[in-house]
């Protein structure tokens, strides 16, 4: 295991989620959303975002690749495992780990848009806006972070690292 610096701790992350949580119920006063987790690497953030969130929530997931086992995002998406559940009508909460180039999510929110949802927004836990290629941002945003590659917290470099309970910087 290489030496792993510590960006966010495992009780700044718990905080800010916490936030973020807060700021979802009062902005949906009520009604249902549907958190479509991007798997792998939002699980964990989904599952402590939903036990945040004081309204009607279900779950659905979608699986895309983009970087295999590569540090560097090789700029084609391709989509692995789609909804499960119908979109149309809901209110739609798409749960990303890092909104990085923007390429991934750009391609996710225009097929989630396809599925005609009432409303679509996006939930990043990090958002590394130094590296943007596309003009597209988080409507909920944990913490802006510098072009560092990060694990742990459901993230990982080639499968490791997911079950580190900080974020870390890979140097």
């Amino acid at each position: 295991m290489p030496d792993l610096k510590v960006l966010f701790s495992r009780e700044q992350i718990a905080a800010r989620v916490a936030e973020l949580g807060a700021q979802i119920t009062r902005d949906f006063q009520g009604e249902p959303v549907v958190l479509v987790g991007v798997l792998k690497g939002a699980a964990i953030f989904l599952s402590d975002l939903s036990r945040q969130i004081e309204l009607d929530s279900t779950f659905d997931f979608i699986a895309v690749s983009s970087y295999g086992n590569q540090k560097q995002n090789s700029g084609e998406v391709k989509l692995q495992k789609d909804v499960d559940q119908s979109m149309e009508g809901r209110n739609v909460i798409l749960v990303e780990d890092i909104l990085d180039t923007g390429l991934t999510m750009t391609y996710l929110k225009k097929m989630i848009m396809a599925h005609k949802p009432k409303s679509f927004r996006i939930a990043a836990l990090l958002d590394k806006k130094c590296r943007r290629q596309q003009p597209i941002q988080a409507d909920y945003a944990g913490f802006e972070i510098p072009d560092e590659f990060v694990v742990g917290y459901g993230m990982d470099y080639a499968e490791r690292y997911r079950n580190l309970p900080d974020i870390c910087i890979v140097p």
